[in-house]
Parts: structure tokens; sequence; C-alpha cells
């Protein structure tokens, strides 16, 4: 019997409030209104920025549908959507692209006026929830909300892939890895021959490695204070790791001295604290490197470092997933996978029924999980 029309109740995992666990629960999820897409998740990885959002590191309403890391199949649309139709494989977009915006239209841009990452309104475009929950409506998630057997989102936060795609591994293509990815051959475009500095190895530096290896980088350093990460980066590509805790010295001078006093060309900054975003600048050569951040730095974070760090050349950039158009470059990304052109297993450590959701949460906080992917 089609669902399509109707209030679908199905299971969700909660946040009701800040540094507590996800709660199981039914919610309700509205049919999708013009414009709107309807899907039913299949796969959906966990990634750190939900996690910033539970310890309110990351600032959201509450109650809150987290998850933006996804793939699932079309289950509804709303009036005058043409960009997919029922039974599509599909990738929820947490960048979205309207294709109007000045960010859309631009060649050097992707963060589309209608992402919700800045703002955090938690809201569809006319300002209301398709999510309700014991009777109180729910927020929803830059965009997605994927920790949900079923959510709605715009058609512009929403494109179809190939549909012989295991859902269960290019859900990863939602975030991590293309964010990781794009970082080091969209935004930064690194060099052959370079050398690189890669800070943080979870599943989203790890996934800098491959696009540092894969842009033809001759030296790639990872730097993390969880030893245990070092043989799955070297597998990725890494040429060498270091743990900032083994030197007596700033991690930055550490990294000149490995570097006979250059610096690197390029670094990346994956763990999403201000401290570190300053140690990865303060590591490029003191003329042409970039550094570019990419982890989530907490709300309303601030930085204080020498001025002399940019006016003698260096660039510091950041990048918002990977720094790619969004439908324009997730079904290459997933075709590319296809191709075998990148992996994507690798970085799958666990895979776990979704009502499972709080243990793969604590892997992911202990250090002992890269992506845990979570199934319906």
């Amino acid at each position: 019997m089609s669902t399509a029309g109707k209030v679908i109740k199905c299971k969700a995992a909660v946040a009701w409030e800040v540094k507590k666990p996800l709660s199981i629960e039914q919610i309700e999820v509205a049919p999708p209104k013009a414009h709107e897409v309807r899907i039913k998740i299949l796969a959906t990885g966990i990634c750190r920025s939900d996690d910033h959002v539970i310890s309110g590191a990351f600032t959201m309403p509450f109650p809150i549908l987290l998850g933006h890391e996804a793939a699932g199949i079309v289950e509804s649309i709303g009036e005058g959507v043409t960009c997919v139709k029922p039974g599509d494989k599909v990738i929820p977009l947490f960048v979205p692209q309207c294709g109007k915006c000045s960010a859309c239209r631009s060649t050097n841009g992707n963060l589309c006026v209608e992402n919700d990452i800045s703002v955090g309104r938690g809201l569809m475009s006319d300002g209301t929830s398709r999510f309700t929950c014991k009777g109180k409506s729910l927020y929803n998630f830059i965009n997605t909300s994927t920790f949900t057997e079923y959510t709605v989102v715009s058609e512009n936060s929403v494109v179809k892939i190939d549909d012989a795609a295991p859902l269960e591994k290019v859900c990863l293509i939602g975030c991590g890895f293309s964010t990781g990815y794009g970082a080091a051959v969209q935004t930064a475009k690194v060099e052959p021959g370079s050398t690189c500095a890669v800070f943080g190895l979870g599943g989203v530096g790890l996934s800098v490695v491959m696009g540092c290896k894969a842009a033809g980088a001759s030296r790639i350093i990872g730097v993390d204070i969880n030893k245990n990460k070092f043989a799955k980066a070297k597998e990725l590509g890494a040429t060498e790791c270091v743990n900032p805790l083994d030197f007596k010295k700033p991690i930055n001078e550490a990294l000149f001295d490995l570097t006979n006093g250059e610096g690197v060309d390029y670094s990346f900054e994956v763990i999403g604290r201000t401290d570190t975003m300053v140690a990865a600048l303060a590591s490029c050569h003191n003329n042409y490197g970039t550094s570019v951040v990419v982890g989530v730095p907490p709300s309303a974070s601030q930085i204080s470092f020498d001025a002399m760090l940019l006016f003698t050349g260096r660039t510091w950039k950041g990048s918002v997933f990977g720094g790619w158009k969004s439908k324009d470059s997730v079904p290459k990304l997933v075709s590319d996978y296809l191709g075998k052109k990148f992996v994507l297993d690798p970085l799958i450590t666990h895979t776990l029924p979704f009502e499972k959701i709080n243990e793969g949460l604590e892997l992911l906080r202990s250090g002992k999980s890269i992506r845990t992917v979570l199934t319906f």
C-alpha cells in the first residue's frame, strides 16, 4: 500500500537535550510539501559533527533529529519536484545546491545560501518542521536529519546516484569522505611532489590523506595523539605519522625540524580545535604554505594568532564539504567509487543496527572507530 501523501510513523534517534544519550522513539514524518522529497534512509554514518551537537560544542536547537551522512531511496515527492522520482537511490546533501545564489553561480564557491550550517534554524524553508514526537515538533539538522527511517528534505538537498551503488558504502560520500578528499584535491589543490601534514586521523582526516596521495604528494605526515590510528593512516597513504605528545616543543616547530626547516607545503586541520588550527597554519612554509581548516570549530569560538604568520605570505582557507558543488559532484564521486578510483571500505570499521546508535557514538568518542555505519 502506497504511503505517498500520508504521515509515516517510524523509528528515529531523538536528541532531547544536550549531553544526553539519543533516545530511540517512534516519530511521525509528514508528507513532503511542494519542492520537497521524502526519503527512506537505508544507511547513515556517525560523524563527529553529530556528536559536537550532542556535546553542545556545535549549537543547534533542541529537540533535534541529527545525522547528515546517509543514503536511501526516494519514497515520495512533493509538487514540482523533477530532479528525483520515487524509487531513485539518493544521497541527502547537507550543503544544498540551488543553482541560483552567488556561491552556486561562482566557479570558486560551493556554500549555497540555503545551507543551515551557519544559522542553525533547524526548519524547512517555510519555517516549519516535518517531524513530531510525543506531540512535540522536532528540529532538523543541516537540511538532512538522517538518524531516522524516513526524512524530508528540500529538492535542493538531494541528488540521484547510480542504481548500482552500495548504499552502506557510498553514504560516506554524503559527508566524511567527500569533505576530506575534496579539501586536498579541490580546496588546497595539492600539487605533485609536495609535502603535506594532516592534523587529526579520524574518518575525514584519513580521507584528506587519500586526497593528498591521489594528488601526488610525495610526503604525507599524519599528526594525531592516538597512535592506534597510525597503521590505518599509512595503509591509506601517509608516509609517516607523529604524536605531538612525543615532542618537547610545539608540533609546528617539530614539523619544521622534520622538513629541514622549510615547513610543509600544505597542512590540514581536521579536528575542530582553534589551537590546532593555529598550529597547522604555523607548520606551513612561511611564504607559500597553505593551511586548510576542515574541522568544524566550536560555535562562537575565536582565534588569536601572530599576524606575521599571514603577512609573510601563507594562505589560510576554510573548506566546507571539500569545496564540492554538491549536486554536480556527488553523483560523479559515486561513479568514481564504482570505477575503483578510490576506496571507502577501509574507512568503515563498524557496521551496527540503527538501534545501537549510542554504542556507535561511544566508539567514536573513545577513538575506537573511524566510521560506524548504521543500517536499518
